[in-house]
């Protein structure tokens, strides 16, 4: 199985630390699937009830103890609490995990056998003692006492160890006399293991990493070693040592490149070996290197190995202490092995592969072996004369990636050809970039949602959003601060730049919280010079999202009458001036994206454009603005549905774009999302004056409108992800484009565009957002779950339903929390009609 990796309590918090935000083990891949048109089961609880969960398998084949993972947070219960997954009453392999080696227990494991395209419902139910599971995974480390120290009769200046017996302990620390075959450490290092495979790492200079192949799907690790090194290198009832590592990165190690060979960890002032977890489901083992001298830096490095039952793979998230160029993570390069790259033509948060395979075993057997990484931390291939390996970015000084070892001879019937092992990659990789569809339920959750709605809750709802936000990561987003989702500095950037502020200054004229406008200073306000300047803006890259912060800009020149802000919003609309058009004048998306016309891009530009005009041009530019609705929906709009797709092409030369059309193939609902809202936005900034300007933009809002509630999940009242294809595996229910459609229908009614009749659709919409993508924390915060975190064209990006399937499912980010708490204020407006 892979999995991504997880964190602590599946939220992304206002740190640079980067715990790995989409992740089948977690609920932030939480989205309920296409297999049923039901959400979670409605909450009947007795007392021991904390939560149901659907979970559906996106493949079309089984994915066997597929991983779960919740945190006590998000299941709504304190971290004692001892709970047990059931299925259809038959309790499930759940163990109480520490995910981030931190000591403290953060939630629970579940393993789960998932059939092509099966969706489960599970109870999640406190017990009194933790449940029994069939032991799959270990780790240990183990050495000996009852010795002693002597000369080493292998190599000068350190000693060996005579005598004694091996003890199992739970952290260890070599002595500065320990070198490879001082005879302390049983089998040189910690060990770590699933049914599948086991894996031990050098606790040495080499830091080599092993392969133990495994005979046997039983825990084997305790029997390794226990009459000397020689004992494994040959074929024992578990199984054998398989790989000759030498003086290579051996499987999934890591290492320094320093443009000539690989330097290895081997540099250090200690290493510290401490087992993490060690459970019949999940087990890990973390290594602290204090005091690496490498590149002439001095860094220290905390590697933490973690596997699952059911699984060959081995998830390592690397924490550096300063960053580090170049580096290098691989496996030994034998000869007569052919080196195999999985395809990087893919998203940026998708993932693929490097791996050899051939008859490089210890006992000459086929083995694959491979690094499964993330495209977006991927930098180069390269290799030494001892590894095959890749370069990687160490974003926030972190990184993630997986390894693995495929062996002929695992329990007798391994994989034994090159393509059988490729068929396994992918499948591993897609398991990886397209989680396991999700939906929870909580206890906790469902009495927080209980009673009828009022204008008072709705706009309670968005209050606590925006609390738990600020309490999460909001205040990060300032110019020296830190893009949590990106894992980068922030840019100026529409969403956390832009919308984010912005929604908070709405809201705070809806709660009269005037302090709210603070953020649009911390924030926004920082990337703003003296001279009126923008801060990591590029304004020749004529990128249309760059220009969506602009209305925040306006908002604090607004609000202070400073110049610099008039000045900065000048720029940005000299860069509309400039930007390039299509034949008949509607913005391109960005100047790389030549001749395309996209959705998102209308409200990125249009109400900065229209406002901007108002206050400085006496509404010069109001018809520009117009014309790009009318453009958008004379390419754009598919006219059986009314739907619009996410982009057009006027060359018709994209990889995405229709050859006849120059459309790309799907309704993409936040693409249609982001064009609902500029419509009822701009319709804000257009004088009724000007009734020829507003009639079409009208228009434009009653034929979507109609075309939503015809698309909508008629079951929960919130609608999916690919706006048409309900029944399509994988496809699930996205809660950023729901806000978005609930804000125009809400908004469209209380300014008259739409007829009283939309009311009661906007109500409904508006509870199906509640109940379908809010969950209540234990600490008290409140979460939106079920988000698309980005999506796209172009660059790996081929705008086919794969595509959009294989985008992160995430939750509490910008791109939906905006239009959330925006809704809010919407849906209190029109309830205060009553």
């Amino acid at each position: 199985m892979i999995y991504p990796p997880i964190k602590k309590y599946c939220l992304l918090r206002a740190t640079k630390k980067w715990l790995v935000a989409s992740i089948a083990l977690s609920l932030c891949a939480c989205a309920t699937s296409k297999q049923s048109n039901n959400s979670a089961s409605a909450i009947e609880a007795p007392s021991t009830f904390v939560a149901n969960i659907s979970v559906g398998n996106p493949s079309d084949f089984m994915r066997e103890k597929s991983p779960l993972y919740f945190s006590y947070n998000e299941l709504g219960v304190s971290g004692t609490t001892l709970l047990v997954a059931l299925r259809n009453g038959v309790a499930q392999p759940t163990q109480a995990i520490d995910v981030d080696a931190d000591g403290i227990l953060d939630g629970i494991a579940i393993a789960l056998d998932l059939k092509a395209y099966e969706q489960v419902d599970l109870s999640i139910q406190k017990v009194k003692q933790a449940p029994n599971s069939k032991k799959l995974t270990q780790a240990e480390i183990s050495h000996k006492v009852g010795g002693e120290w002597v000369p080493h009769t292998r190599t000068e200046g350190f000693q060996e160890y005579v005598g004694g017996e091996f003890q199992n302990v739970q952290s260890l620390t070599p002595p500065k006399q320990y070198t490879d075959h001082s005879n302390w450490i049983r089998y040189e290092g910690p060990g770590i293991e699933s049914d599948k495979v086991a894996y031990r790492v050098y606790l040495d200079g080499r830091n080599g990493f092993d392969i133990f192949g495994k005979i046997s799907p039983d825990p084997v690790l305790q029997k390794i070693g226990q009459v000397g090194y020689s004992s494994y290198h040959e074929m024992q009832p578990w199984g054998m040592d398989i790989l000759k590592v030498g003086s290579s990165l051996g499987v999934g190690g890591f290492g320094f490149y320093d443009g000539n060979k690989i330097v290895g960890v081997n540099d250090v002032a200690s290493h510290t070996a401490t087992v993490t977890n060690n459970g019949p489901i999940f087990s890990g083992v973390k290594i602290d290197y204090k005091n690496w001298n490498i590149n002439g830096q001095t860094l220290d490095v905390n590697a933490h190995l973690t596997m699952r039952a059911g699984s060959r793979l081995v998830h390592n998230s690397l924490t550096l202490s300063e960053s580090l160029p170049n580096l290098a993570i691989g496996f030994v390069k034998h000869k007569n092995t052919e080196f195999i790259e999985g395809s990087r033509d893919v998203a940026g948060d998708s993932y693929s592969y490097v791996a050899s395979w051939g008859q490089q075993s210890l006992n000459g057997d086929h083995l694959g072996m491979a690094v499964i990484f993330s495209k977006r931390d991927f930098r180069d291939v390269l290799s030494d004369e001892n590894s095959y390996a890749i370069k990687m970015d160490t974003a926030g000084n972190e990184l993630n990636y997986y390894f693995l070892a495929a062996w002929e001879g695992e329990h007798g019937k391994g994989i034994n050809n090159r393509e059988d092992f490729i068929v396994y990659l992918e499948r591993e990789v897609e398991k990886l970039t397209q989680a396991n569809r999700v939906s929870l339920k909580t206890s906790l959750s469902q009495k927080d949602k209980s009673g009828a709605l009022t204008s008072e809750k709705a706009l309670d709802w968005s209050y606590r959003l925006a609390e738990s936000e600020l309490k999460r990561k909001t205040m990060s987003y300032h110019v020296d601060g830190w893009d949590v989702n990106r894992r980068r500095k922030p840019k100026f950037e529409y969403d956390i730049i832009g919308m984010l502020p912005w929604s908070y200054h709405e809201l705070g004229k809806a709660l009269d919280k005037p302090e709210y406008d603070d953020i649009l200073h911390h924030i926004t306000g920082s990337f703003i010079n003296d001279a009126g300047e923008i801060q990591r803006y590029t304004f020749d890259s004529y990128n249309i999202d760059a220009v969506a912060p602009g209305r925040t800009v306006l908002s604090l020149y607004k609000l202070t009458g400073e110049e610099k802000y008039r000045k900065a919003a000048d720029l940005l609309r000299k860069q509309l001036e400039q930007h390039p058009r299509t034949t008949e004048g509607a913005f391109w998306h960005k100047k790389k994206y030549t001749s395309q016309l996209w959705l998102d891009g209308v409200y990125m530009g249009m109400p900065f454009l229209a406002e901007y005009s108002m206050l400085f041009e006496g509404g010069h530019a109001l018809e520009e603005v117009v014309k790009e609705f009318v453009l958008t929906e004379k390419y754009l709009r598919d006219p059986k549905t009314g739907l619009y797709y996410h982009a057009w092409d006027e060359k018709k030369a994209q990889v995405w774009a229709s050859p006849e059309t120059g459309l790309s193939p799907h309704f993409w609902s936040r693409g249609m999302g982001w064009f609902a809202m500029a419509l009822v936005d701009v319709l804000d900034i257009i004088p009724e004056s000007k009734p020829e300007l507003r009639a079409p933009l009208i228009r434009i809002t009653q034929d979507l409108a109609k075309a939503l509630i015809d698309a909508q999940d008629k079951a929960t009242h919130t609608w999916w992800q690919i706006a048409d294809m309900p029944n399509k595996p994988g496809n699930y229910r996205e809660s950023s484009a729901s806000a978005m459609f609930t804000y125009f229908l809400a908004k469209a009614v209380n300014k008259n565009y739409l007829s009283q009749g939309y009311k009661a659709e906007a109500i409904k919409a508006y509870n199906g957002l509640i109940s379908e993508f809010v969950n209540v924390n234990a600490d008290g915060t409140i979460s939106m779950t079920n988000q698309c975190l980005v999506a796209g064209l172009g660059f790996g990006r081929d705008g086919s339903y794969k595509y959009y399937m294989s985008e992160r499912v995430f939750q509490d980010d910008p791109k939906g929390t905006v239009p959330f708490m925006i809704t809010g204020i919407e849906i209190a407006k029109l309830l205060q009609q009553d």
